[in-house]
């Protein structure tokens, strides 16, 4: 088999497609809600705590030298970081919720019960042969 057929065989599998289309949403949900984050969940906890920017806090380990610019800042930008975990919680949240609903539908569809079987015609007059050849014997 050569490798191109091998592609094609690899590519037209639905797990495939599946995963594909999986990654793209999700690239896509995770822009969604670093703009939920950034944009409108964070701007109201900065102005009840006094107008922080949540993004632009940090701390200065070694402070920019303007003067010469050949000293660089050094800080760690927690705010940066608090942002990006609640993002995370965000996802997590969301991902349980989507995660409950499916299981909230495997275990409907595994209590519903079974509809009893109804024979067929054909089925129903097998039976009748069968018993009439025993009422013979």
């Amino acid at each position: 088999m050569g490798l191109v057929s091998e592609f094609k065989e690899f590519i037209a599998r639905g797990n495939v497609v599946d995963l594909a289309v999986g990654v793209i949403i999700g690239a896509s949900f995770g822009k969604i809600v670093t703009s939920l984050v950034e944009q409108v969940v964070m701007p109201p906890i900065g102005l009840l705590l006094g107008g922080v920017d949540f993004s632009h806090l940090q701390w200065e380990l070694r402070p920019e030298n303007l003067a010469t610019e050949e000293v660089e800042q050094v800080a760690i930008q927690y705010g940066a970081f608090l942002n990006t975990v609640i993002q995370f919680l965000i996802v997590a949240f969301v991902i349980f919720l989507m995660v409950k609903a499916i299981n909230r539908l495997k275990r409907a569809e595994a209590a519903a019960p079974e509809a009893p079987h109804v024979p067929t015609a054909s089925e129903v007059l097998l039976a009748e042969i069968r018993d009439e050849l025993k009422a013979r014997r």
